[in-house]
Protein backbone atom coordinates (compact mmCIF):
# COMPACT_ATOMS: atom_id res chain seq x y z
CA UNK A 1 0.00 0.00 0.00
CA UNK A 2 1.25 3.47 -0.95
CA UNK A 3 1.21 6.58 1.78
CA UNK A 4 -1.62 9.32 1.46
CA UNK A 5 -1.08 12.58 -0.42
CA UNK A 6 -2.57 15.48 -0.30
CA UNK A 7 -4.25 15.22 -3.40
CA UNK A 8 -5.75 11.85 -1.56
CA UNK A 9 -7.38 13.88 1.00
CA UNK A 10 -10.77 16.11 0.86
CA UNK A 11 -11.12 19.78 1.65
CA UNK A 12 -12.71 21.23 4.57
CA UNK A 13 -15.80 21.99 2.55
CA UNK A 14 -16.18 18.82 0.76
CA UNK A 15 -15.33 16.88 3.20
CA UNK A 16 -18.53 18.37 5.93
CA UNK A 17 -20.65 17.87 2.72
CA UNK A 18 -19.57 13.98 2.69
CA UNK A 19 -18.65 13.08 6.23
CA UNK A 20 -21.65 11.13 7.22
CA UNK A 21 -21.05 8.88 4.14
CA UNK A 22 -17.64 8.71 4.48
CA UNK A 23 -17.88 7.97 8.16
CA UNK A 24 -20.05 5.45 7.42
CA UNK A 25 -18.15 3.55 4.99
CA UNK A 26 -15.00 4.12 7.22
CA UNK A 27 -16.71 2.51 10.45
CA UNK A 28 -18.40 -0.60 7.93
CA UNK A 29 -14.40 -0.84 6.99
CA UNK A 30 -13.20 -0.23 10.17
CA UNK A 31 -15.43 -3.33 11.54
CA UNK A 32 -14.12 -6.46 9.89
CA UNK A 33 -9.90 -5.12 11.12
CA UNK A 34 -11.25 -5.09 14.16
CA UNK A 35 -10.25 -7.91 16.57
CA UNK A 36 -11.21 -8.47 20.35
CA UNK A 37 -8.50 -10.23 21.99
CA UNK A 38 -10.54 -11.34 25.15
CA UNK A 39 -13.03 -8.87 27.02
CA UNK A 40 -10.34 -5.58 27.02
CA UNK A 41 -8.09 -5.90 24.36
CA UNK A 42 -9.08 -4.42 20.87
CA UNK A 43 -6.96 -4.17 17.85
CA UNK A 44 -7.53 -2.41 14.75
CA UNK A 45 -5.78 -3.18 11.81
CA UNK A 46 -4.88 -0.19 9.93
CA UNK A 47 -4.61 0.81 6.36
CA UNK A 48 -5.21 3.02 4.09
CA UNK A 49 -8.77 3.82 4.49
CA UNK A 50 -8.52 4.03 8.63
CA UNK A 51 -5.82 6.46 8.09
CA UNK A 52 -7.44 8.76 5.43
CA UNK A 53 -10.62 8.57 8.09
CA UNK A 54 -8.39 9.81 11.30
CA UNK A 55 -6.39 12.30 8.95
CA UNK A 56 -9.87 13.83 7.66
CA UNK A 57 -11.39 13.58 11.05
CA UNK A 58 -8.11 15.76 12.67
CA UNK A 59 -8.19 17.97 9.61
CA UNK A 60 -12.22 19.04 10.53
CA UNK A 61 -11.60 18.93 14.55
CA UNK A 62 -8.60 21.46 14.47
CA UNK A 63 -9.68 23.05 11.02
CA UNK A 64 -6.41 22.59 9.03
CA UNK A 65 -6.09 23.58 5.85
CA UNK A 66 -3.01 25.30 5.33
CA UNK A 67 -0.32 23.07 3.43
CA UNK A 68 2.04 22.83 5.93
CA UNK A 69 0.03 21.45 8.80
CA UNK A 70 -1.43 18.78 6.15
CA UNK A 71 1.83 17.56 5.51
CA UNK A 72 2.34 17.12 8.92
CA UNK A 73 -0.67 14.98 9.63
CA UNK A 74 0.08 13.30 6.58
CA UNK A 75 3.63 12.53 7.92
CA UNK A 76 2.39 11.25 11.47
CA UNK A 77 -0.25 9.29 10.08
CA UNK A 78 0.83 7.69 7.37
CA UNK A 79 3.64 5.56 9.33
CA UNK A 80 0.43 3.39 10.09
CA UNK A 81 -0.38 2.29 6.76
CA UNK A 82 0.93 -1.58 5.90
CA UNK A 83 4.12 -2.10 3.25
CA UNK A 84 2.55 -4.89 1.66
CA UNK A 85 5.16 -7.09 3.93
CA UNK A 86 3.76 -6.02 7.46
CA UNK A 87 0.47 -5.33 9.40
CA UNK A 88 0.34 -2.41 11.37
CA UNK A 89 -2.11 -2.11 14.23
CA UNK A 90 -3.38 0.12 16.91
CA UNK A 91 -3.75 -2.04 20.21
CA UNK A 92 -6.94 -0.50 22.42
CA UNK A 93 -6.56 -1.52 26.30
CA UNK A 94 -10.47 -0.60 27.21
CA UNK A 95 -11.96 -0.96 30.44
CA UNK A 96 -15.32 1.94 30.89
CA UNK A 97 -14.62 2.11 34.77
CA UNK A 98 -11.94 4.75 35.67
CA UNK A 99 -10.49 2.98 38.41
CA UNK A 100 -10.61 -0.33 37.08
CA UNK A 101 -8.47 0.88 33.94
CA UNK A 102 -6.15 2.52 36.15
CA UNK A 103 -5.86 -0.82 37.76
CA UNK A 104 -5.53 -3.04 35.08
CA UNK A 105 -2.81 -0.43 33.27
CA UNK A 106 -0.41 -1.25 36.15
CA UNK A 107 -1.08 -5.17 35.79
CA UNK A 108 -0.66 -5.10 31.76
CA UNK A 109 2.57 -2.94 31.81
CA UNK A 110 4.23 -4.16 28.94
CA UNK A 111 1.18 -6.08 27.41
CA UNK A 112 2.29 -3.97 24.20
CA UNK A 113 5.92 -6.03 23.77
CA UNK A 114 3.73 -9.59 24.38
CA UNK A 115 1.23 -9.59 21.66
CA UNK A 116 2.11 -12.34 18.65
CA UNK A 117 0.26 -13.50 15.61
CA UNK A 118 0.59 -16.90 14.49
CA UNK A 119 -0.18 -18.20 10.57
CA UNK A 120 -1.18 -21.73 10.78
CA UNK A 121 1.92 -23.51 12.42
CA UNK A 122 4.47 -20.76 10.86
CA UNK A 123 6.66 -19.50 14.78
CA UNK A 124 4.63 -16.79 15.76
CA UNK A 125 5.29 -12.92 15.09
CA UNK A 126 5.70 -10.91 18.03
CA UNK A 127 4.69 -7.35 17.65
CA UNK A 128 7.08 -4.86 17.40
CA UNK A 129 5.76 -1.90 19.76
CA UNK A 130 5.54 1.74 19.71
CA UNK A 131 8.44 2.70 16.96
CA UNK A 132 7.49 6.25 17.44
CA UNK A 133 7.76 7.06 21.19
CA UNK A 134 7.62 5.02 24.15
CA UNK A 135 4.11 4.82 25.71
CA UNK A 136 4.62 2.69 29.04
CA UNK A 137 6.70 3.56 32.20
CA UNK A 138 8.33 1.90 35.25
CA UNK A 139 4.25 1.48 36.50
CA UNK A 140 1.81 1.35 34.20
CA UNK A 141 0.98 0.94 30.24
CA UNK A 142 -0.68 3.68 27.99
CA UNK A 143 -4.28 2.70 27.14
CA UNK A 144 -3.38 3.02 23.50
CA UNK A 145 -0.09 1.25 21.55
CA UNK A 146 0.92 0.79 18.22
CA UNK A 147 1.83 -2.42 17.09
CA UNK A 148 3.65 -4.23 13.16
CA UNK A 149 3.87 -7.34 13.02
CA UNK A 150 6.54 -8.47 10.09
CA UNK A 151 5.32 -11.30 8.35
CA UNK A 152 7.63 -13.68 6.02
CA UNK A 153 6.12 -14.25 2.22
CA UNK A 154 5.72 -18.27 3.65
CA UNK A 155 4.06 -16.87 5.75
CA UNK A 156 1.43 -14.53 3.66
CA UNK A 157 1.18 -17.42 1.00
CA UNK A 158 -0.50 -19.15 3.60
CA UNK A 159 -3.03 -16.93 5.05
CA UNK A 160 -3.30 -16.42 1.17
CA UNK A 161 -3.86 -20.06 0.75
CA UNK A 162 -6.66 -19.71 3.95
CA UNK A 163 -4.63 -20.64 6.67
CA UNK A 164 -5.70 -20.35 10.41
CA UNK A 165 -4.40 -16.63 11.99
CA UNK A 166 -4.18 -16.53 15.88
CA UNK A 167 -3.45 -13.60 17.95
CA UNK A 168 -2.30 -13.90 21.58
CA UNK A 169 -1.76 -11.91 24.65
CA UNK A 170 1.62 -13.87 26.11
CA UNK A 171 2.13 -11.49 29.28
CA UNK A 172 1.57 -13.83 32.38
CA UNK A 173 -0.64 -11.61 34.03
CA UNK A 174 -3.05 -11.75 30.86
CA UNK A 175 -2.69 -14.63 28.69
CA UNK A 176 -5.87 -14.70 25.94
CA UNK A 177 -6.18 -15.56 22.42
CA UNK A 178 -8.31 -15.39 19.32
CA UNK A 179 -8.75 -16.90 15.91
CA UNK A 180 -9.05 -14.59 13.43
CA UNK A 181 -12.50 -15.20 11.70
CA UNK A 182 -13.22 -15.75 7.61
CA UNK A 183 -14.06 -11.59 7.08
CA UNK A 184 -11.03 -10.57 8.86
CA UNK A 185 -8.97 -12.86 6.83
CA UNK A 186 -10.20 -11.32 4.05
CA UNK A 187 -10.24 -8.12 5.16
CA UNK A 188 -6.42 -8.24 6.48
CA UNK A 189 -4.68 -10.14 3.78
CA UNK A 190 -5.53 -7.21 1.57
CA UNK A 191 -2.77 -5.65 3.13
CA UNK A 192 -0.32 -7.51 1.60
CA UNK A 193 -0.91 -6.07 -1.78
Amino acid sequence: MHALTHDDLLGLERYARERGEFRARAMTHKRARSVHLGAHLTLLFEDRVTVQYQIQEMLRIERIFEPEAIAEELATYNPLIPDGHNLKATLLIEYPDIDERRRALENLRDIEHHIALQVADHAPVLAIADEDLPRSNDSKTAAVHFLRFELTPAMIAAWRDGAAVTLRATLPAHRVETQLDAAQQVALVADFD
